[in-house]
């Protein structure tokens, strides 16, 4: 961690605070193999099958995170279907108390796991990714014969069952002449009760793997232009929200490097890793949750691995202070910063660093910004004076926008 600058006027204490959020990567594998995903590994790579974590590794994290009073538990991947065990981990979380969130291509949805769901409710819906309305839209984004099939079957069966379950989807070009059909449908289903997400600035892969997908990726990424053209498909909410948002949330981020919410939760890797988020994976901001290595790399603090990384190691983390030159000239002084997706996770990815610009989502932010009169055309948010932009904040909670 010598690149970086760690400010701290006394040792740190263990947080007295509750985990509010735990997300359990339980494969990076998927019977999928979708153009734009970050992580997916092939499903039948039985290396990489056999470096997961074990039933009872994963059961233990989840007794840790109830204890530390965590009360959902979002189970992804990958596909996490794919967990010959799931089933298993499932009933136990459910068992502990907590709610389990599943976020799912549908695929594997049997006439089993339907029932199992009936029996014993998730307690959060189900979250669903859809890549199209039609079997052409679908594999040609899923690159798997025979998925839409199985996704449609899936479907079929959350709804003959009852069984609570919202969708998404991923922007991509194959579907997105759709658009309002998906959108038809997803308005049809009894848990959907605002608009259907949308991922359109896709991440990287996450762990840096794979140069040749990563540029596939940022091609498949819609323009600022089309990311602002969909934002403001229902224009006075879309203005309504960024009033509030600018008002409470836009400020300078000064030199913090997580200025984010990262490590106010936990995200569990398939491997036995805490991260400070789902996204981020730098090796120096992981905590390996193995009960020896726990032992041989922290204190003697008597706090089990879980909490340790939520308490002691992850705070430390939210200490750091940039001193790259790049990032104090423009994000450690851009008021935008907290619009722009850029964060150590997105940084990470793109350039192998916490605390580099992200180009692309820059554009993002200062296109989103000229429509709402915030940055004039040409400028660079970062060069404004904090008079000015304060005053631009001002002016743009208090009109109206007749």
């Amino acid at each position: 961690m010598s690149e970086y600058v760690l400010r701290s006027t006394r040792p740190f204490k263990p947080s007295g605070s509750c985990l509010g959020r735990l997300d359990i990567e339980l494969t990076e594998r998927c019977n999928n193999r979708c153009v734009h995903c970050y992580i997916n590994q092939p499903e039948d790579d039985q290396k990489i099958k056999a470096e997961e974590m074990e039933t009872g590794f994963v059961q233990d994290i989840l007794k840790q995170a109830a204890d530390l009073g965590c009360l959902t538990v979002r189970f992804t991947g990958g596909e996490p279907l794919l967990r010959d065990d799931f089933a298993e981990l499932y009933l136990f979380a459910r068992r502990l108390g907590l709610q389990v969130v599943i976020m799912t291509n549908a695929c594997l949805i049997d006439s089993k796991l339907v029932k199992l769901f009936d029996a014993i409710p998730p307690g959060r819906p189900v979250q669903v990714s859809v890549y199209g309305m039609r079997r052409s839209s679908y594999e040609a984004v899923s690159c798997m014969p025979g998925s839409f099939e199985r996704f449609v079957n899936g479907i079929d069966l959350l709804k003959k069952q009852n069984i609570p379950f919202v969708v998404r989807q991923s922007l991509l070009p194959p579907n997105k002449k759709e658009l309002d059909e998906f959108e038809k449908f997803a308005s049809s289903l009894p848990h959907m009760h605002t608009v259907p997400d949308y991922t359109m600035n896709f991440d990287l892969r996450a762990r840096r793997d794979d140069s040749g997908k990563n540029s596939r990726i940022r091609k498949l990424r819609v323009s600022p232009d089309e990311t602002l053209n969909m934002l403001t498909r229902n224009r006075d909410n879309y203005i309504k929200e960024m009033r509030e948002f600018a008002s409470r949330f836009m400020r300078l981020p000064g030199e913090r490097i997580f200025s984010c919410g990262a490590g106010q939760g936990i995200c569990v890797d398939a491997y036995g890793r805490a991260q400070m988020c789902m996204l981020l994976r730098h090796p120096d901001t992981v905590y390996p949750l193995s009960p020896d290595l726990h032992r041989k790399n922290s204190p003697e603090t008597g706090l089990e691995p879980l909490e340790y990384a939520f308490k002691v190691f992850f705070p430390g983390l939210r200490n750091l202070r940039s001193n790259k030159p790049e990032y104090l000239k423009r994000c450690a002084v851009c008021f935008l910063k907290s619009l722009c997706e850029q964060c150590p996770a997105k940084s990470w990815r793109e350039h192998g660093l916490l605390d580099a610009p992200v180009e692309y989502l820059c554009q993002v932010a200062h296109t989103q910004s000229n429509f709402l009169g915030l940055v004039h055309r040409g400028e660079n948010a970062w060069e404004i004076s904090p008079e000015n932009w304060q005053n631009r904040i001002k002016t743009f909670s208090a009109n109206n926008w007749d």
